[in-house]
């Protein structure tokens, strides 16, 4: 799976620096941080339309397409402030063996 991630990290790597008119990463890069933002606050609403709308259709392919852009957005504003998606990735490794509750009780402290 981290395949896929990895490729994408690598994609974005090269298009950050692309031209805006050549390429959509770029443009977003060129837009600056609060129109990437923006992006993944939209792509947010629409997994969660898209995520509530599976209750009463049953089709999760509009989910899937959703959570991918959002994925997809969010890892350029990752990679838009200078961090690699391998840091979400060790994050989530190091949560594996704490307690979702225990986890959030050390962020209050």
């Amino acid at each position: 799976m981290n395949d896929v991630l990895s490729s994408l990290q690598k994609v974005l790597n090269e298009r950050k620096s692309a031209s805006p008119e050549t390429s959509y990463v770029a443009k977003l890069h060129s837009k600056g941080l609060n129109k990437i933002l923006e992006k993944v606050g939209e792509e947010a609403t629409e997994t969660i339309i898209a995520a509530k709308d599976v209750q009463t259709t049953n089709d999760k392919n509009d989910l899937v397409y959703e959570t991918a852009d959002l994925w997809f957005h969010t890892m350029v504003m990752l990679n838009h402030l200078d961090l690699d998606v391998e840091e979400v990735l060790k994050e989530l490794e190091r949560r594996f063996d704490l307690s979702g509750l225990e986890e959030k009780a050390n962020r209050n402290k």
